[in-house]
């Protein structure tokens, strides 16, 4: 099988994420999407001061994702030292999953960082990268490598970040979370 692979911190996981990657898998582009919930993202270690216990948001990612045909959240990352730098995790994906191609799923600001990302040319050499469009980013696709395809998904105006903040403020963007993940995070009193 054609394995999407989505990375994320998912502080929280949100409609954004959880329709993008539904678009991803009912446009035929993998056979199933993996949302893989990272405990530690390298090029984010100074920002981890808000972000909820990787179990909190493990959780929330199931609840989201539980009625979405072909998108599966794992926690393989737990699995791997920290931090987990995305060559290591595919290389280990590909060992402990050898029946699978797979693919790395990333959003048009992740892709403007991707000189930064460690062994990222080995990245580009060894693995097909599917990037969706973000607002506010800019995309050459004449200079893209070969292995680099461009997705047209819809375009989500939301961040986790923006999320965050407004249960700080004593508001939910109900709009963009799933029921169940409000009533988790209320429960649970996150982000406060």
């Amino acid at each position: 099988m054609r394995i999407g692979i989505y990375g994320g911190s998912f502080n929280p996981i949100h409609k954004g994420h959880t329709e993008l990657a539904a678009s991803i898998v009912q446009q035929g582009l993998v056979d199933e999407l993996w949302l893989l919930v990272s405990p530690l993202n390298p090029l984010k270690q100074d920002a981890t001061s808000d972000i909820a216990e990787y179990e909190h948001r493990l959780n929330m990612a199931r609840l989201a994702t539980e009625p979405i045909v072909g998108v599966k959240v794992s926690d393989f990352e737990r699995h791997l030292p920290l931090p987990s730098y995305t060559i290591t995790t595919l290389g280990e994906l590909r060992k402990a999953y050898p029946e699978h191609e797979f693919v790395l799923v990333i959003g048009a600001d992740n892709w403007e960082q991707f000189p930064h990302w460690y062994h990222a040319q080995e990245i580009i050499d060894t693995y097909s990268i599917l990037i969706y469009r973000r607002p506010g980013s800019q995309l050459d696709e004449s200079a893209l490598p070969s292995s680099v395809q461009v997705v047209d998904t819809p375009l989500y105006d939301v961040s986790s970040t923006q999320i965050r903040d407004s249960v700080k403020k004593g508001r939910m963007m109900r709009r963009w979370l799933d029921a169940r993940v409000a009533r988790y995070i209320k429960k649970h009193q996150l982000y406060r």
